[in-house]
């Protein structure tokens, strides 16, 4: 047994510094090449980057094109040289991407079209709304606002990309249909403000007696550069609307609300979406070629409705982000201390052989009485009661299955020493059949609520018709385990029993046996059947 300790040692060690060292190989990189750098895109990127949040073991890729063809080119083929796994594009023109599109595809790399068509089919799955009725629906609007006779401005899109042809193509549809609605001109645009404001500003001096009722830009960023021009000359406005309808400070809800544009229609970014659609096709899932994203127009009438519910939809993924930034921070520093630890293990080479030792001789104690706190009430007989002194930590636990935050991690287990000493300290309580009531009723009462996520010690403790204290004191010195901790094992097993026997989703089992977080759930079930809530299911 000596000669192994040598090896046993080197093994640690290498495991250590493995450990500190090495960091974790994403599943799936994906590239994303947007064709320009907007507060559209803005929005959709950190929607894609938020959504990483919940699809584990993704690492995304960015770049921005800025409108350049050649640039977006460029960056497509330098994607696929580092080695992503997929590739998700937003093509600034139709027919000038498609060829570095053909040759990812032909590499056998899965693409991802989305918002913007190419006029090749070597593409796996497309995802957008349907930019031909928004200009349909639009041209509609502009129709009735104006009572069927008007002079309309149009600014188009960029030359040459999909949204701005097929969103002229809806409006023109329908308002050639109307004699007198005269488009008195279609300037054209690039999608910036800063082009539609230069372009109007020079048609207005070419034409200063033209009368204008309404300019309708392709996106509101056209519409807003209109409005300045114009505003610019000190003239009587016309109405304004645009596409996009954006949420947040000077977004198209907003100024619409604030009557400085009339109308607008909310293009939908859906980066989660996207993301799900990424992780299915990598996954071998099934999935749609085409995916339609759903999209309403924005009036008065229904501005500030959609701007309270997105502004409270936008507060709530900051705070999200922000949790997760600090999670970032936290385990940076749980990694910064690994390598010191690691530094220092050279110097006390002598204390981890005597650690090492110690911890061969308490380890079949130690495994002993962890299955004996995993399986206690549940699975336990009156001769098998353990009994243990609670602390003061302990006794203000909640039942509530949340996952843990990064600015309340949780504490550090106690070392083996400190474990075995409680127990030998703790006093034998004799198993009699009040104590076996007691067991049978604490049973009843966490299994009839087991699917209620907001269950603490104090609803347990009053449905035993005990206070908190007397609840933890009787739990703890009868089991050794907190009333958590056999609240966490009952939903774990009632977890696995609805796995096995029934086809719900994991997420589903795990808001009916009480967690709030099917991350947290999957993390917990892990941890005590050594595999995946998935993986059961075979």
């Amino acid at each position: 047994m000596k000669q192994i300790f040598p090896f046993t040692i080197l093994l640690l060690l290498l495991s250590v510094i493995g450990v500190s060292c090495s960091r974790e190989k994403p599943r799936y990189v994906i590239g994303v090449s947007q064709c320009s750098e907007d507060i559209w895109r803005e929005k959709q990127n950190a929607e894609l980057r938020m959504d990483t949040y919940f699809q584990d073991g993704v690492e995304l890729r960015f770049a921005a094109a800025y409108d350049s063809d050649e640039r977006q080119i460029q960056q497509i083929d330098s994607l696929v040289k580092t080695g992503i796994d997929l590739l998700i594009v937003a093509p600034n023109q139709i027919q000038t991407i498609s060829p570095a599109i053909d040759r990812t595809y032909d590499s056998g790399i899965p693409v991802i079209v989305f918002e913007r068509k190419t006029n090749s089919q070597k593409f796996s799955a497309f995802i957008g709304a349907d930019n031909y009725e928004m200009g349909r629906q639009m041209g509609e609007y502009i129709v009735a606002r104006l009572n069927h006779q008007g002079h309309v401005l149009v600014v188009k899109g960029l030359e040459g990309s999909s949204p701005a042809i097929e969103r002229l193509k809806g409006f023109m549809d329908v308002v050639s249909q109307w004699p007198d609605i005269h488009v008195v001109d279609s300037l054209q645009g690039d999608w910036t403000e800063q082009t539609a404001y230069k372009h109007v500003k020079q048609w207005r001096a070419e034409h200063p007696a033209q009368p204008i009722d309404l300019i309708f830009g392709l996106n509101d960023r056209t519409a807003i550069g209109a409005r300045k021009a114009l505003q610019e000359r000190g003239e009587r406005l016309p109405l304004f609307c645009g596409i996009d309808g954006l949420p947040g400070k000077d977004g198209g809800i907003q100024l619409v609300r604030d009557s400085i544009l009339d109308a607008s229609y909310i293009y939908p970014t859906r980066g989660d979406e996207l993301l799900q659609l990424a992780v299915d096709i990598l996954d071998g899932k099934p999935y749609q070629k085409e995916t339609r994203l759903m999209s309403a127009i924005v009036t008065h009438d229904n501005a500030n409705v959609l701007l309270m519910q997105s502004e409270e939809m936008m507060h709530q993924a900051n705070r999200l982000d922000e949790l997760h930034k600090k999670a970032d921070t936290y385990l940076q520093q749980l990694d910064t201390q690994r390598t010191i630890t690691l530094m220092a293990f050279g110097i006390i080479a002598l204390l981890i052989i005597a650690i090492v030792l110690f911890y061969r001789y308490h380890i079949d104690k130690l495994t002993l009485r962890r299955e004996r706190v995993v399986n206690t009430l549940w699975n336990m007989k009156p001769e098998d009661i353990q009994p243990a002194t609670p602390t003061a930590a302990d006794e203000h636990t909640t039942a509530t299955e949340a996952a843990p935050t990064a600015a309340e991690p949780s504490a550090p287990a106690q070392s083996p020493q400190a474990t075995e000493d409680t127990s030998a300290e703790s006093p034998q309580e004799e198993p009699s059949p009040t104590t076996s009531l007691f067991i049978s009723r604490f049973r009843e009462v966490v299994e009839a609520r087991l699917e209620d996520s907001e269950l603490s010690i104090e609803d347990l403790a009053a449905d035993m018709n005990l206070s908190r204290v007397q609840l933890y004191r009787k739990v703890k010195a009868i089991t050794g385990s907190t009333p958590v901790e056999l609240l966490r094992t009952a939903r774990l097993k009632r977890a696995y029993q609805l796995l096995i026997t029934t086809d719900k989703s994991i997420s589903e089992v795990a808001y009916l046996v009480g967690f709030t977080a099917p991350s947290y759930f999957t993390k917990c079930f892990k941890e005590e059947y050594g595999q995946l809530p998935g993986d059961i299911r075979g």
